[in-house]
């Protein structure tokens, strides 16, 4: 009787470990998260499944072109997906489809032809240390920093590193090079 208690006993134990092992990779390491809408597209699409990086931005900063998981500015328990335009201390300008940071128009060759041209308005915001300015790549779709204002670093989740599903899109994803920005004066 006491072999039977002993090894029931290894087995919760084994089990115990695997499942701390498992909460601690999946809520302090790596998180999943499905894309609900369309306003990354065509970068990411409704139902695709993510693996979020939540360790990185510890020992380092966002940098502009991440595409990060954040808790929602207006409501915490909403997630949102989008791509960091705008740093910490920038002047962030958007008019119409053309994006300014600091006085300078930045390309953004990731966004599909035509897309730059589709949304009309004009917001700007001078953003602090701890603020970032984010907006999803499909623009006429996007509820974004232009609507809400900057993103607290505090709510970032993490960054986007892998697609899963669906199999024949699934990659990894890496920070996009932005071209050096050109000046908006003659």
């Amino acid at each position: 009787m006491r072999k039977i208690l002993f090894t029931i006993w290894e087995i919760a134990e084994i089990f115990l470990v695997a499942l701390i092992a498992v909460a601690a990779i999946k809520y302090f390491l790596i998180q999943p998260f499905i894309v609900n809408g369309a306003s990354m597209e065509p970068t990411f699409t409704d139902g695709d499944y993510l693996l979020i990086d939540e360790v990185s931005y510890r020992f380092e900063q966002p940098e502009r072109g991440d595409v990060v998981v954040f808790r929602s500015p207006q409501n915490k328990s909403i997630y949102y997906i989008k791509r960091i335009v705008g740093l910490p201390g920038e002047g962030v300008e958007v008019n119409d489809s053309t994006v300014t940071i600091n006085g300078k128009v930045i390309g953004e060759s990731y966004l599909p032809n035509g897309i730059r041209n589709d949304w009309s308005g004009h917001t700007s915001f001078k953003l602090s240390d701890s603020q970032y300015f984010v907006m999803g790549d499909n623009r006429l779709n996007s509820f974004d920093s232009r609507y809400w204002g900057p993103l607290e670093k505090k709510d970032i989740i993490g960054l986007v590193k892998v697609r899963l599903w669906p199999p024949a899109d699934a990659k990894l994803f890496n920070s996009v090079q932005y071209p050096t920005a050109t000046s908006t004066a003659n």
